[in-house]
């Protein structure tokens, strides 16, 4: 007969090794590099719908800086590059379900993002900014209290209006804010100030910007997801190659007139 003492020995033993059975059984998950080199390809991933960082040309092509920045990337590390557009307000849902490896998509750097994707680079720098009509009463952020701001559905710009407690109409992207602003069915629209400008200069928009007092600079970084360290550290060496050699700024140059580093 087995005593209790035996017993309780047998059991640690034998649950110990079976313990360390499945964990010399069990896989080691391999870091996304792997299969990404092994298929050949990045799948990266934007809105198609923020011109000029990344938007659907007339020839039915996703373009802009945003899939520049992406294909250079990706050509360094030696594969070639799948752009895929989705809505941006489940960008990140999808990254998480292994949609697309990457999000180039001029995504802002946040502590709420952070925890859940990681984040390389950053590869530009952008500002918050508002604009409304040239004839409108808003002069300033006081303003907007009674105003209906137009959002992009998903950015950090809707949380900040949430949270300044405005009222707001969220749409898909920054070219139909612009159509909403203009048609007057929003009174001002809040997103990147690069963007913003360079969209007005191209569609002849006249709005004006709206003073917003110490508007402090936002970092966009490329989302990959968590666990991937050798993943993280090809993109960002590919990245700085880039931003090193003259090919960043050849390509800033083409899509938004300058440096935006």
């Amino acid at each position: 007969m087995i005593n209790r003492r035996s017993l309780l020995k047998f059991v640690a033993v034998t649950g110990t090794l079976v313990l360390a059975s499945l964990s010399i059984s069990a896989p080691v998950l391999a870091d996304e590099l792997d299969t990404i080199k092994e298929k050949g390809e990045i799948r990266i991933a934007m809105s198609g719908a923020y011109p000029p960082f990344n938007f659907v040309n007339d020839a039915n092509e996703v373009v802009g800086f945003d899939p520049s920045i992406g294909a250079e990337i990706a050509k360094r590390m030696g594969v070639d590059v799948k752009i895929i557009t989705t809505a941006w307000d489940g960008i990140i849902g999808g990254l998480l379900a292994n949609k697309y490896d990457a999000i180039v998509g001029s995504m802002t750097i946040t502590d709420e993002r952070a925890k859940v994707v990681d984040f390389v680079g950053p590869y530009y720098s952008t500002q918050r900014a508002i604009f409304t009509q040239k004839d409108s009463p808003i002069k300033d952020l006081a303003g907007l209290k009674d105003a209906t701001l137009g959002v992009t559905l998903g950015e950090t710009h809707e949380q900040w209006a949430r949270d300044e407690g405005y009222k707001i109409r969220t749409y898909k992207g920054l070219p139909e804010l612009m159509l909403e602003l203009k048609s007057g069915r929003v009174d001002a629209i809040v997103n990147d100030r690069i963007a913003a400008m360079l969209a007005m200069k191209e569609n002849g928009y006249d709005f004006v910007e709206v003073p917003v007092p110490a508007a402090e600079k936002y970092d966009q970084g490329i989302a990959i997801r968590k666990g991937n360290p050798e993943l993280k550290a090809a993109m960002q060496k590919a990245l700085e190659e880039v931003m090193a050699d003259g090919t960043y700024l050849e390509i800033a140059n083409k899509w938004v007139g300058g440096d935006i580093r």
